[in-house]
């Protein structure tokens, strides 16, 4: 698996050049059943995440496209986390920045007439605390789901294998 050189990978992407078509691979995968996961596809996708028992605030899940070429197929695969997560975890980010914008604007407008503009400055530091504070924590919830990412990814390997 080729990860990017960085350290900041949101979702780490992957890319396999497979031999076999793509209609085996599709139903090696549908046909695939191991305990800690769940799978589901829907036409040349495939989504591999794990079950309820095994499930917990940071687990990860696999998105596989397979696409079709001359003698061979493609598998493209994403990691990322549960979609609802994500939404919410950008959506408070998208907050935040929204909230950061508009003290922004007050505190200039503030200091523009000549008034008080320190609550809408600590306001800010305060926006960009927090802002440092979600980084973190998404830092250590995808450290915690990476035990995960790596099980994910040997399930994988394992159906491409049979």
């Amino acid at each position: 698996m080729k990860l990017s050189p960085n350290d900041i990978v949101l979702r780490p992407r992957f890319q396999l050049t497979l031999v076999q078509d793509k209609e085996t691979i599709l139903t090696h995968f549908q046909h695939a059943m191991d305990h800690p996961f769940v799978i589901k596809r829907l036409d040349e996708h495939v989504f591999i995440k794990f079950n309820n028992l095994n499930n917990h605030f940071w687990s990860p899940q696999l998105h596989l496209e397979i696409v079709d070429e001359d003698n061979t197929c493609k598998l493209y695969g994403v990691f990322g986390p549960n979609p609802t997560l994500w939404t919410f975890f950008m959506f408070i980010h998208f907050v935040i920045a929204i909230l950061f914008i508009v003290v922004g604007i007050w505190a200039y407008s503030s200091a523009s007439l000549g008034k008080n503009y320190h609550i809408q400055l600590g306001g800010m530091v305060i926006l960009i605390l927090l802002w440092t504070v979600l980084y973190f924590l998404g830092r250590a919830g995808k450290k915690k789901g990476k035990p995960q990412m790596l099980q994910l990814y040997n399930f994988m390997m394992n159906v491409l294998t049979e």
